[in-house]
């Protein structure tokens, strides 16, 4: 009887410790997070359950990769299953031998054993993607791997236990517990009260081990199993192409963007705690698949790495629970010796282990400084690195807790732009080309309308010449001014001349849409653009737009709206070609015998799921053979040229147009086609760059439907 309460004693006294270091391990990072400014999260957390429970208990995110998708299902239900049988085999312990009330004790049984058996298998083959398949994003050492044996020892501990009881209590083998059952035959020569020993040595050794994993999630990457699910449930869910706006006119702002990590919002703090390390998004990244530094895993872990260590000393309260238990040794940061730039030295088309290297080098421990000593971009965020985003986004796509990268890079880059006046040479000279003549050459703004003249046939009026249009074709900056975009608006408006609709044009009166400026980070002259454009809008009573740039398209559909454009209807040209196809008032009537791989513009599928209507376009065209690549769709490798960087040379590594265009020639198409004109330059520049241009044509949707509705080879 002293035993059994000693032992109660014990157990409620352990307990109750772990628990509250978990609790305060979690209190802690709740105050570092609390430091950010406040979020709307109730706003946020309306209309969230389907994609919640389809993400989080679906694991669709996860799925995307089959491999550690089905995988990490086997863990993730598994445990969900197993702290039924952790409550009941802590109450064994705890009453001798008695086990829980279970309508059909068997089948539980057998479900615990069979669960422990497939988690052990999972974990066996997480340990060979990390340490024998090696997969490059998949970080190794043994921070990554002490979670591996937390749960081999957990398992292990479950069915020692399990099998020691049956020897103890003299259970018969039972086919509804097989393993237990081999075990208990094991050691059948074994006294009861010998068995007995055993079986608390290991009911302990399960208690302490489930108690020691609970105090370390919170200070881990798995606190995500905790974060996980809240970062998804707070997850954004309108369409990503809509940056927040800055309000330039508060008087009482000290700073726009984020110079400081407690700049940052909550929610976005809380995507720093909510990363799962598992690399996905540097996977995909077409900045790291082609040797730049940056990397948006490593973006996110730094950015937590240095609000865990500022929050620690701000608020004086310790990341690490016990605190005997860790010794602070300094704070994370650049190398002061880091080498900013990157030679490419991969292999094949795309590799990320020289971004993943330089990353593991140059983030280092500081002894020298103190965290409110570290500047946030300079000592945790590399100039290099907020600069080499081409804003994609396909590693929030990627991203099973729904991280949101762009956003923070945006931000960043906003305080570099608005606050300190830094930016990349190329870019300055485009905003201020922009600036002076509302396009990023800096040619003459009254030139705008010059490429009407290339079209031969017919006339394309300007808003006064056709007061009663109904679509609005803005032709942008590339349209306008790029020579070889120019064959896309002549294309584009000899199909809407051919099919009946009615449109104009701005013609002079046509400024930039300003997407440039504030992907760069200078919102102040986004907003003037944007405001001017609006009230021109408003002047000649715009309800319809149609545009051949998605970058545009993005920006009047998404952004505008914020500034006061109501009521117009946004169109992109492939879906306006689609519809008018399907209607029968563009005919295709010429064979196009090519063989035709389409490149996913970013900002047409990935921001607005524009993916079918411009291969609905192709698919239209008689005599056309669409192959598509082994990266397309929502998987699709961005050209390179979107976040600013049509405007700015690449530095360093592979240039991401030259990656993209070898992924296209690795089907054999005769013709690479795009619905942007800024991949269609990236792609043509890539088929010259491996001087396959003879034989290998860059063509937009508009110009291939236009040779097949008028027979003439372009």
């Amino acid at each position: 009887m002293v035993g059994q309460m000693v032992q109660y004693a014990l157990f409620l006294a352990i307990t109750g410790y772990a628990l509250y270091l978990f609790y305060r391990a979690v209190y802690h990072r709740y105050l570092y997070v609390s430091l950010g400014r406040p979020a709307d999260f109730r706003q946020r957390s309306r209309g969230r359950m389907k994609g919640f429970l389809s993400q989080v208990f679906g694991q669709t995110k996860l799925l995307k990769d089959p491999k550690s998708g089905v995988m990490h299902v086997a863990i993730f239900y598994g445990f969900i299953i197993l702290q039924f049988g952790a409550i009941d085999l802590i109450v064994k312990g705890l009453t001798g031998g008695k086990h829980l009330p279970i309508p059909g004790y068997s089948f539980f049984q057998l479900s615990q054993e069979i669960t422990v058996l497939l988690i052990l298998i999972a974990m066996g083959y997480a340990s060979y993607r990390r340490y024998g398949e090696r997969l490059i994003r998949l970080k190794r050492g043994w921070k990554p791997s002490i979670v591996l044996f937390f749960i081999f020892f957990l398992m292990l501990s479950v069915l020692l236990s399990l099998g020691f009881e049956r020897v103890w209590l003299g259970h018969l083998p039972d086919a509804y517990a097989p393993i237990s059952s081999f075990i208990a035959g094991l050691f059948s020569g074994m006294s009861a009260q010998t068995a007995h020993v055993f079986f608390m040595i290991s009911w302990w050794a399960h208690l302490l081990i489930l108690l020691s994993f609970l105090v370390y999630v919170p200070q881990s990457k798995h606190f995500h199993i905790i974060t996980g699910p809240l970062n998804i449930w707070f997850r954004r869910t309108e369409l990503v192409g809509r940056l927040k706006k800055l309000d330039l006119e508060d008087e009482e702002a000290e700073s726009f963007g984020v110079g400081q990590v407690e700049q940052f919002t909550r929610k976005q703090m809380l995507d720093f705690y909510a990363c799962v390390e598992c690399g996905r998004c540097t996977n995909v990244c077409p900045a790291s698949n082609t040797g730049k530094v940056l990397s948006p895993m490593h973006l996110i872990t730094k950015l937590r790495d240095h609000l865990t260590e500022k929050g620690a000393s701000v608020t004086t309260k310790s990341p690490f629970a016990p605190e005997y238990a860790f010794s602070a040794s300094g704070v994370h940061g650049i190398s002061d010796e880091a080498d900013r730039k990157l030679k490419w030295t991969g292999s094949g088309i795309t590799d990320i282990s020289p971004t993943m290297k330089w990353q593991k080098t140059n983030w280092v421990v500081q002894k020298k400084k103190k965290p409110e000593e570290l500047a946030l971009i300079g000592d945790v965020m590399t100039e290099e690195e907020i600069w080499s985003c081409t804003t994609c986004r396909n590693c929030e796509d990627q991203c099973p807790v729904d991280n949101e990268h762009v956003d923070k890079i945006i931000d960043l880059r906003r305080h570099l732009v608005l606050m300190e006046g830094k930016v990349p040479h190329d870019g300055q000279r485009a905003m201020q080309n922009i600036e002076r003549q509302s396009n990023p050459w800096g040619l003459n703004r009254n030139d705008r309308v010059q490429w009407t003249g290339d079209v031969e046939g017919i006339q394309v009026p300007t808003v006064k010449e056709n007061a009663s249009f109904e679509y609005l074709f803005f032709v942008g900056s590339m349209g306008s001014y790029d020579l070889r975009s120019r064959k896309i608006s002549r294309a584009f408006a000899r199909l809407l001349n051919e099919s009946g609709v009615s449109f104009a044009i701005l013609g002079n009166e046509e400024k930039n849409s300003g997407d440039t400026p504030r992907r760069m980070g200078n919102e102040m002259l986004f907003q003037q653009l944007c405001v001017e454009n609006i009230e021109t809008f408003r002047k000649y009573n715009v309800r319809r737009i149609v545009t051949a740039c998605p970058h545009t398209y993005n920006t009047f559909k998404n952004e505008y709206p914020d500034f006061g454009m109501e009521g117009v209807e946004v169109l992109h040209h492939s879906q306006l070609l689609d519809q008018l196809i399907r209607e029968g008032r563009l005919k295709p009537r010429h064979d196009v015998k090519e063989r035709i791989t389409y490149h996913d513009s970013c900002y047409l599928g990935r921001y607005n799921n524009v993916y079918e209507e411009p291969r609905n376009v192709l698919r239209a065209i008689p005599g056309v053979e669409l192959v598509e690549m082994e990266r397309s769709g929502r998987g699709g490798m961005c050209c390179g040229a979107g976040g600013g960087m049509m405007w700015m040379e690449e530095t360093s590594g592979k240039r991401v147009n030259l990656a993209r265009t070898e992924q296209a020639l690795e089907v054999g198409p005769t013709v690479i086609s795009s619905a942007c004109p800024y991949c269609l330059t990236m792609m043509e520049d890539g088929t010259k760059m491996k001087e396959v241009e003879d034989r290998v044509k860059a063509r937009d949707i508009a110009e291939l439907l236009e040779q097949s509705v008028f027979g003439e080879l372009i």
